[in-house]
């Protein structure tokens, strides 16, 4: 039995030359206007699909996205910036549509300008209107290094949200994250929409981190056009995040070489930028990814990731509480027994670490994932 799909959207995926067979281009457009809300990397070194971006969101009309997948268009001048333009701009043409109804996101390779011979063609070859979209095809066109293609359908009332994003490395997201992108039928207005949109970012995609390093192209967006009527805000919000919280953990557990999803769960902190603060410090320790690849349970890395915020001088060694999962590790020093146990825990394909400051009751939970031999094979080969 296929899925429930968001009314009104139509869809289409190529290959325009930018991968050897697969598809990577996708272009998602919904036959009606849309209110939209979107959240862009802050990067000094954004690239012009980001730019494009950035003021079509503005104007929370956009209709749609178009993507190209295994090159970022980025550092590529005033030439990379009149490419995104023109592919946008054809896009749109075909669509009979503004081209400020469209989102344009680039993914892959920096430094390397669009192969605009092969990418003219195909847009020569597209009429309109393009078929009622394939999510699960849209997936796998935006895929870079991802091993498996990442989207959810959930539904809300009358309305159906679909969710799909890409991204496995380069991933420390500063107001976005990645590539993602949410359609749906549900009528939300602009002002609600943007606002349910950021705070949902705020915690999950903003909450997840694979290896410190922002990317130059994240963006996360959504387009609501309506077609199902109206929805009651929270079950909405609600929805949007389950969605979002499924790509999160789809993405840190598809990490570049991930064995292992790593969960840090922050309670007791002063607010939750401070549990913030703290679980990203532990979920991208090198040591303790290292630890947790390894299932050594060396929970002193874990002290030592909290050890060096010492900014927040509020944190007290002696009020800290340590667990992996509900086994305790500090401050009571552990058994070998328990070492053991924590050791088996380890082994597993998820690691929940909890960590109580004992300051207050501010909370916040990140994923990220561990680090192995394969992150650096794929890093170091990854243009040849």
């Amino acid at each position: 039995m296929q899925p429930a799909v968001p009314r009104g959207f139509r869809a289409v995926t190529t290959n325009m030359g930018l991968k050897d067979v697969e598809d990577d281009f996708a272009a998602v457009i919904s036959e009606v206007p849309c209110r939209s809300a979107a959240v862009f990397t802050r990067s000094r070194f954004a690239g012009p699909s980001v730019v494009l971006s950035r003021e079509a969101a503005a104007l929370q009309h956009s209709r749609g996205m178009v993507v190209l997948s295994r090159n970022a268009n980025v550092a590529t001048g005033r030439t990379g910036a009149e490419n995104a333009a023109e592919v946008r701009r054809r896009v749109a043409e075909i669509a009979g549509i503004s081209p400020d109804e469209l989102v344009i996101g680039s993914t892959g390779v920096i430094g390397r300008p669009y192969p605009m011979d092969g990418i003219r063609a195909g847009l020569d070859a597209m009429t309109w209107p393009f078929p009622e979209a394939d999510y699960a095809a849209v997936a796998r066109a935006i895929m870079t290094t991802d091993t498996r293609p990442k989207y959810l359908h959930v539904r809300c009332g009358d309305a159906v949200l679909v969710g799909i994003a890409k991204g496995v490395g380069m991933i420390e997201p500063n107001m976005a994250t990645l590539l993602t992108f949410f359609f749906t039928d549900a009528d939300v207005p602009a002002a609600e929409l943007d606002a349910l949109f950021r705070r949902v970012m705020d915690r999950t995609f903003n909450a997840l981190s694979i290896d410190t390093d922002t990317s130059t192209s994240d963006t996360a967006a959504i387009f609501a056009n309506g077609l199902a009527g109206a929805v009651d805000l929270p079950a909405f919000e609600q929805a949007l995040y389950e969605c979002a919280l499924h790509l999160v953990r789809d993405i840190a557990s598809d990490g570049e070489g991930a064995s292992k999803l790593i969960e840090v769960r922050v309670t007791g902190a002063r607010d939750t930028a401070q549990a913030k603060r703290v679980g990203k410090s532990v979920v991208n320790s090198p040591l303790v990814k290292a630890a947790v690849h390894g299932a050594d349970p060396n929970w002193g890395r874990v002290t030592m990731a909290i050890g060096k915020l010492d900014d927040e001088t509020d944190i007290d060694p002696a009020a800290v509480r340590i667990r992996f999962d509900d086994l305790p590790m500090y401050p009571e020093e552990p058994s070998d027994a328990l070492l053991e146990q924590a050791r088996t825990y380890l082994s597993g394909d998820e690691v929940v670490i909890r960590i109580d400051l004992g300051v207050a009751d501010g909370a916040f939970t990140v994923y990220g994932c561990d680090l192995t031999e394969e992150y650096v094979k794929l890093n170091a080969d990854y243009t040849t």
